[in-house]
């Protein structure tokens, strides 16, 4: 959760990392943004900066801003099909794709998850209770997590998976409906910034 300026900047930064977008833009890059602009990475942008305004910012006019950003966000995220509230996601996220993927407001998913489209994280049978995902989680197309379960960390939850119970190990390979262990995974080779150390411990 953003609590603070500076931590605002990290989980932007850590975001543009997990996102590929990095280095010194050249002007190609630059005309590319301008004409054909990367959709998630202004979302996730937005997004931040809503986090920011609510648990930062006080005030009268301040809290005017933040229901105009509520209200631009909201506007967004029809368009793109996402139902993703504030708070949920940790810094490092990658919205690989937009479109169809819900998030339940109580879910609370570590840094470095990347998500992929036709994903549903969320409560069940009507209780509170949503899951609990750990740091560098990967979640493929179509995978659904929901109710009162928790998920460690540096975890593979397979495309089209169904995760309805908890898995306390890490470093796995999760997959199937309903999902079971399938095997030790290396995260590294499936969330590509993760293979530089020195990047990630700058987030």
């Amino acid at each position: 959760m953003i609590t603070s300026r500076r931590e605002y900047i990290e989980y932007l930064r850590a975001d543009r990392l997990a996102l590929g977008i990095i280095g010194r833009r050249s002007w190609k890059a630059v005309l590319r943004e301008l004409f054909y602009p990367h959709i998630t990475w202004r979302f996730q942008k937005r997004l931040r900066r809503l986090e920011y305004y609510r648990n930062c910012e006080k005030g009268f006019l301040r809290k005017i801003y933040y229901l105009y950003l509520k209200y631009r966000f909201r506007r967004e995220s029809i368009l793109l099909g996402f139902s993703i509230p504030e708070n949920a996601f940790g810094s490092g996220l990658a919205i690989v794709h937009y479109g169809a993927i819900t998030v339940n407001s109580s879910a609370r998913i570590g840094k470095n998850c990347r998500i992929h489209t036709c994903v549903s994280i969320g409560a069940s049978g009507g209780k509170p209770q949503a899951p609990r995902l750990g740091d560098n989680v990967y979640i493929g197309p179509g995978a659904k997590v929901f109710g009162d379960v928790s998920i460690g960390n540096n975890i593979v939850i397979g495309a089209n998976s169904t995760v309805n119970k908890s898995f306390s190990e890490d470093r796995i390979l999760i997959a199937g409906s309903p999902a079971r262990r399938i095997k030790k995974i290396d995260i590294s080779k499936i969330i590509p910034h993760l293979r530089d150390p020195d990047q990630v411990a700058l987030i």
